[in-house]
């Protein structure tokens, strides 16, 4: 059995496969192979060094792994809203690591797995943009609408798509930053995903999160803009 790790050096995807690895063949996809976290229960661990946004390397990446029963795709960057404001080339940086690469490593990873399970990462971020942090945002926005299309896709086969949408996630990535309401931590993503195998499909974390995106619909938009990250 076969774990593929796609960005391995992030939190969530660590905390996840830590929950899962044991006896389990682990493969850690990353830039930066030397940083990479160990995993003492897994029957095996090995490295490929990943750059996402050459997308060329992506399937022969996936297929140098050979059979995967389970992929997490969890590699990403927040980037700066203030910088990407007047920097186009950030703004298009995190629009194309956020979701320009992922929508490549989705389509090879549904293409090369017959069955198991792909878990993606979605977030509150990109159910309504906001103008504090639009730019990831919207990439968000983007990446859950493809998902949804791919999980009815892959729907009645064997191999199951996994979204979670999480909060406001305190870690590693946002340190520094105020924790919103209802923020949670990597572990408790990863608790989440684990415990919603077995029944595919997108999912709020924490599921208390559900009302809150709901009443975000309707917030009037003179207000809304207001609104911080």
């Amino acid at each position: 059995m076969t774990i593929l790790l796609l960005g391995g050096t992030s939190d969530i995807g660590t905390a996840l496969v830590r929950r899962i690895c044991a006896g389990q063949r682990v493969v850690l996809a990353a830039r930066d192979t030397p940083r990479l976290p160990e995993f003492p229960d897994a029957a095996s661990v090995e490295t490929r060094t990943f750059e996402a946004t050459d997308l060329e390397s992506h399937r022969e990446l996936v297929e140098s792994v050979g059979e995967i029963d389970t992929a997490i795709v969890a590699f990403g960057i927040l980037g700066d809203q203030e910088r990407a404001e007047r920097d186009e080339l950030h703004a298009a940086e995190i629009a194309d690591i956020d979701y320009r690469t992922q929508v490549s490593m989705l389509t090879v990873l549904a293409s090369h797995m017959s069955a198991g399970k792909i878990v993606a990462f979605s977030s509150i971020a990109g159910w309504r943009a906001r103008r504090a942090n639009y730019v990831y945002g919207s990439t968000k926005a983007g990446l859950d609408a493809f998902c949804q299309g791919l999980a009815d896709r892959l729907h009645g086969s064997p191999l199951e798509l996994y979204v979670a949408r999480p909060g406001f996630v305190i870690g590693s990535m946002t340190e520094g930053m105020k924790p919103a309401p209802m923020s949670v931590t990597p572990d408790d993503v990863a608790d989440a995903v684990v415990e919603r195998f077995g029944r595919p499909g997108t999912f709020w974390i924490p599921r208390r999160l559900a009302v809150l995106a709901a009443i975000m619909r309707i917030v009037p938009r003179c207000i809304w803009r207001k609104m911080p990250r």
